[in-house]
């Protein structure tokens, strides 16, 4: 299982890998995958769209993922998947990031 950061304010830095003069923050000693989304998207505690809200990742972007897992199933600019991309606090739906289903995260990478 994953480890969880303390801190959900520090999320979008401790997300942010390609934002120059971005503070460097310690991420948890896990192998991690760069990920893009290519539109805004919202990160959730859990990996349900009802699931309290946490931060908004920006389109084009770069950000750490540490895994992915099964969740609600999303519909969205003609994709449907179940895939929810792991961050350090929380959760976003695949349907949003650039590569295959899962993000391009490998089938090893699941929570």
């Amino acid at each position: 299982m994953r480890r969880r950061s303390a801190v959900i304010a520090a999320l979008a830095t401790a997300l942010a890998v390609s934002v120059p003069g971005a503070a460097a923050v310690a991420a948890p000693a896990e192998t991690s995958y760069t990920v893009v989304p290519y539109t805004d998207v919202n990160v959730r505690k859990l990996p349900t769209k009802n699931s309290a809200y946490l931060a908004t990742l920006t389109a084009g972007r770069s950000y750490q993922a540490y895994c992915w897992t099964h969740g609600q199933t999303i519909t969205d600019n003609g994709y449907t998947n179940d895939i929810w991309i792991g961050f350090a606090d929380g959760y976003s739906s695949a349907v949003y990031f650039k590569g295959d289903a899962y993000a391009d995260l490998p089938v090893s990478a699941q929570c």
